[in-house]
């Protein structure tokens, strides 16, 4: 078995079908197909169901499955790890992003990066995104991973640089346990199940949902809301109606089966994640810096999306 494999194997499962698996991975359907069909035939078994709409894994894939997202992790983190150790950094480097993305891409790096740079101080703070960008204006973070500043908060740090991180998407889900829960809806039916909604991070995000629900005369009133991701994954896996989320936060429980995606057939979002710095520093050791967590980041954000 050879990564490729096996990263084309856990992308059909935790997309749900070849098509999609291969426009993650920038490969052709039959290309897909025929990697699957490699690994079938070196193990003996059947690694998919036939037949079914969706990819769904045999009682072998699932075993499969379970231990390649752990070779594909370890894998991940010995190269993050490699990265670290490459080059030595010093000082305080000071973090700003949302608790979801915190949770997401930067906390499991911070042991990694430490461990192999001890001279080494990490401060990462969690707020919103207005709050977060007026502290870097100040000077009082080093770097912000935040989706697109100026369209989703309506302000460009002052004096900073970006590069792209990831892409992301705001996906309506739900209680798996939920035996009522349609397979797609239109905006409309919103209203059909209580709403949770997330507030403040994601205001443009709020606002072009808005517009569109006025567009369609639909108003929406939230059963509960809360500015903590986590909490309403919570609240949704208890099978309390339904909202929409980034899908960063809950990709995993998505694959695991504790939540559902719902397609909204007229309405969808999709926004970049960046990661910035300030513009222009001359530091070899803030070089260092920025250019070795970026590519850990990088890694990270490659390792959870596979």
């Amino acid at each position: 078995m050879n990564f490729q494999h096996l990263t084309t194997f856990c992308t059909v499962i935790s997309e749900g079908s070849m098509t999609a698996a291969a426009e993650k991975l920038f490969l052709t359907q039959p290309a897909v197909s025929q990697q699957i069909r490699n690994l079938e035939d070196e193990l003996s078994v059947e690694l998919l169901q036939r037949g079914s709409r969706q990819a769904k894994a045999t009682a072998q894939g699932q075993i499969l499955y379970e231990y390649a997202k752990r070779i594909l992790a370890l894998s991940q983190q010995a190269q993050i790890a490699i990265q670290t150790m490459n080059v030595e950094v010093e000082g305080t480097f000071r973090i700003g992003t949302l608790n979801s993305l915190g949770l997401y891409i930067v906390s499991p790096l911070i042991g990694l990066f430490l461990k192999h740079n001890t001279k080494l101080s990490v401060h990462l703070t969690y707020s919103d995104g207005e709050s977060l960008i007026r502290a870097f204006d100040k000077g009082e973070l080093d770097i912000m991973i935040l989706p697109d500043a100026g369209i989703e908060y309506g302000l460009e740090p002052k004096g900073s640089e970006k590069k792209l991180l990831m892409q992301d998407e705001m996906w309506l889900v739900g209680s798996t346990k939920d035996a009522q829960m349609p397979e797609d809806i239109e905006l409309q039916d919103l209203v059909i199940k209580p709403f949770v909604n997330i507030m403040e991070r994601y205001p443009h995000f709020e606002n072009e949902l808005s517009k569109a629900l006025k567009s369609k005369g639909v108003e929406l009133h939230p059963v509960f809301e809360t500015v903590n991701v986590g909490t309403l994954k919570r609240v949704l896996e208890s099978g309390l109606g339904w909202g929409f989320l980034p899908s960063h936060s809950i990709r995993k429980h998505v694959r695991s089966g504790r939540l559902t995606t719902i397609p909204v057939l007229d309405f969808s979002y999709t926004m970049n994640v960046y990661y910035y710095f300030h513009k222009g520093s001359n530091d070899e050791n803030s070089k260092r810096m920025h250019e070795v967590f970026y590519r850990a980041l990088l890694q990270q954000v490659k390792g959870k999306a596979g």
